[in-house]
């Protein structure tokens, strides 16, 4: 059973570095983190965010940093004797960083930017072969 919980991609949040590292400066960043027998999916909240802004890169110690730059959405042009009294829309940019799992291939990472959302797909090494079990013989002389 410890195998199942110490094997998962979440044992980074008991024993190794922050496996999550907030998103710093604006509202945008829910993150959805799903695993198929194939890959890794993470989809990002990226609302007004185009693919040009959006910028997705592997650093050392398999460290996948997204950062988005430019407001996120058209900024108002507002009268000059206008009072700002609330802005939680954020400022326009954002960064985030997650420690991958290590069964991820670096090299076959794929990122798009549709209607808001950041899909990265991660896809994993394919699980080794399990030994089939077989029988060893046992003889009287090496």
């Amino acid at each position: 059973m410890a195998d199942l919980f110490l094997g998962s991609p979440f044992r980074r949040f008991l024993w190794g570095p922050t496996a999550l590292r907030e998103w710093q400066g604006s509202s945008a960043g829910a993150l959805d983190w799903i695993e198929t027998p194939s890959s890794h999916v993470l989809k990002f909240s990226v609302p007004g965010y185009g693919k040009d802004q959006i910028k997705v890169q592997l650093e050392e110690d398999n460290v996948l940093s997204i950062r988005g730059e430019g407001f996120g959405g058209k900024e108002e042009q507002l009268p000059k004797d206008s009072v700002w009294h609330v802005s939680e829309r954020g400022k326009g940019e954002f960064a985030r960083q997650i420690v991958l799992p290590e069964s991820v291939r670096a090299d076959q990472i794929k990122a798009q930017v549709e209607n808001g959302v950041l899909t990265i797909v991660l896809p994993k090494e394919p699980a080794p072969a399990k030994p089939k079990t077989r029988a060893i013989p046992v003889s009287s002389k090496l």
